[in-house]
């Protein structure tokens, strides 16, 4: 076969060029050119203009940064040089060939012309739209709207096993499958209509009540088919397939339950709790409202701000009920948190990192803030939000101290750097108000800012504190996951995905002497104050909302399922796709460590 021949075959195979019509692909393929590489050739260095974009038909291709470290290596079906071709057309990493072999090359023009089209845009931009303004049932796709993994019995179970089946599950309906197809449906109703009231045997098989054949909706129908079928026919429950295969059931509950769950209707319940186990109640529910907001596709910051919103709602409700049992504070205070509920960051799993800041003169011992902070912590961890594996919350008289003592506190972590004082100062530039006197925190933690800044050595400690979290990157094209214990063959998403930016973002912070305490708005201010540059500030920005996106993503599949929220995330059950974007944009996250490691916070 001749070049264009090869060619063709190969891109017929390759995403996303597989995409495009055959008169479309076939031109692409004639505007390949195509070069054999030697090992230890370069193909191109940081920073020299681009002709085109490449892609490896076969041989590696070792990707480094701007300061030689070692960032991937690329295999076959792989390309590179995009980053640098749609941001100024320079290249953004340097390329050596490792194993010789053919690689192909698409001129820059004619990429630039693809990338109108919404396939490509998609691989190659990896961004996301700004999603929409809240969850919209009419126009959820039904797959979005199943609260849950599929429930389904065999035709011959006994009545009363599935009766107890639906007990056990606490829902109003089975799908009825057989040899993997849904033959059938039966529901509470027919159990009471079909069974107790004719007097019929609960020994017999559920085939013999069960509706045969019933109405269904595919799972990528909208929440408009949902409505109109259930009004035009007179029914509650509708079962979800694909292909033949049980999805999973949709219920006139689930309907009014999604309606009636917001952010702003958990804050209102909260409000209204006369104690802590009611508020439990509605903390239980947050998990319902992340797959709500993920399911709408709103942004993850907005996830995430309407999620610890709720905190804040569950910890001001506490500190009143608190007041109300113990009578009116005996000196001003103010309840502060850090780590992710500080950033506005929480997500579908959260514990708890708060402390007090008393008025001076206060003992830190006094009786009244012992109890309230005892009983603040108590019902949050009621609440869902466990205690601190580190124990740093209000309940531990270390971090319930007068406003001086906090300013000691950060001036002695800044003066003396040491590992712990590192870490301590780490996730105190995270405070944030909740309850209280806003005031004991805002000119200290202004005044903290300015004398860290202009500590060089500090700001160092801090720069090679935040390099401890890697992305989990593995050198030949795939993900670095864990090798031993539950989370096997998982990558934590939180410790090696987030954290890795959420430091990052703090030094720019600190560097900048910004004030905001939230990850992307650290990003953004680091931007517009020029600490990093415009091209670096849109590639990490891009990256972190990939990684928190998928994180969020991963949590609300677990809970459809059945199971708790956690940061695992197996990369293996990711398409290729979703597989690739979310190596690329660890890294992105690893090429910016690097640079902060060499010293250099203005990125090209």
């Amino acid at each position: 076969m001749d070049h264009f021949e090869n060619t063709l075959i190969f891109l017929e195979a390759t995403h996303p060029y597989d995409s495009l019509p055959r008169n479309e692909l076939a031109r692409v393929a004639g505007s390949f050119s195509r070069k054999s590489w030697q090992a230890g050739e370069t193909v191109y260095q940081y920073g020299q203009p681009l002709d085109g974009i490449f892609l490896i038909e076969s041989g590696s291709v070792e990707i480094t940064d701007r300061n030689g470290a070692l960032v991937s290596v690329l295999g076959r079906g792989n390309s590179f040089g995009e980053r640098g071709l749609m941001r100024d057309g320079l290249a953004a990493t340097s390329a050596k060939v490792v194993a010789p072999g053919e690689i192909l090359m698409l001129p820059a023009s004619d990429f630039r012309r693809l990338t109108d089209r919404p396939a490509f845009s998609r691989f190659f931009r990896r961004g996301r739209g700004q999603g929409r303004s809240g969850p919209d049932i009419a126009t959820m796709k039904v797959a979005d709207l199943l609260s849950r993994a599929p429930l389904s019995c065999p035709p011959d179970m006994p009545i009363s096993q599935a009766a107890a089946l639906m007990r056990e599950n606490r829902v109003s309906s089975l799908g009825v499958v057989e040899a993997g197809r849904l033959i059938g449906l039966i529901t509470v109703r027919d159990m009471s209509n079909r069974v107790v009231a004719a007097g019929l045997p609960v020994d017999r098989p559920v085939r013999e009540i069960m509706t045969p054949d019933p109405l269904t909706l595919r799972s990528d129908a909208i929440g408009y088919d949902v409505l109109h079928m259930m009004l035009e026919h007179g029914i509650g429950h509708l079962p979800v397939v694909e292909g033949d295969t049980f999805a999973g059931m949709i219920t006139q509950t689930d309907l009014t339950r999604i309606q009636a769950v917001s952010s702003a209707v958990l804050i209102r319940d909260v409000a209204r709790a006369e104690s802590v186990a009611a508020m439990a109640a509605v903390t239980a529910r947050i998990p319902e409202l992340l797959v709500q907001l993920v399911a709408a596709h709103q942004r993850h910051e907005i996830v995430t701000r309407l999620i610890t919103d709720i905190a804040d709602a569950v910890t001001r409700r506490l500190l009143r009920m608190a007041e109300d049992k113990l009578g009116p504070p005996p000196a001003p205070y103010l309840w502060a948190a850090c780590g992710s509920q500080g950033r506005q960051e929480q997500t579908g799993v959260s514990d708890q990192d708060n402390c007090l800041i008393l008025s001076d003169g206060t003992a830190p011992d006094d009786p009244y803030f012992t109890e309230l902070a005892r009983f603040v912590t108590d019902g949050l961890n009621e609440c869902g939000y466990v205690y601190c594996p580190g124990d740093m919350m209000a309940s531990n008289p270390r971090w319930r101290q007068p406003r001086g003592v906090w300013r000691d506190y950060f001036r002695g972590w800044i003066d003396r750097p040491s590992p712990e004082a590192q870490m301590l100062a780490s996730v105190m530039f995270d405070l944030r108000a909740i309850g209280g006197d806003a005031s004991l925190l805002a000119g200290l933690q202004q005044e903290t800012l300015e004398m860290a800044a202009k500590n060089s050595i500090f700001v160092a400690h801090i720069v090679a504190n935040s390099l401890k979290h890697r992305p989990p990157l593995g050198l030949i094209r795939g993900f670095a996951t864990l090798r031993s214990g539950e989370h096997r063959n998982q990558i934590d998403m939180k410790h090696n995905g987030v954290v890795p930016v959420t430091d990052l973002a703090r030094v720019y912070a600190l560097q900048g002497r910004l004030t905001p305490v939230n990850t992307r708005a650290r990003l953004e201010g680091a931007e517009a104050a020029h600490v990093i540059s415009g091209s670096g500030a849109a590639d990490l920005i891009a990256a972190y909302d990939l990684i928190q996106t998928q994180r969020l993503e991963n949590q609300a599949d677990q809970i459809r399922e059945g199971r708790k929220p956690d940061n695992f995330l197996s990369p293996g059950d990711l398409p290729d796709l979703r597989r690739s974007h979310l190596r690329d944009a660890f890294v992105v996250v690893r090429t910016m460590q690097s640079a902060i490691g060499h010293g250099k916070g203005p990125l090209a």
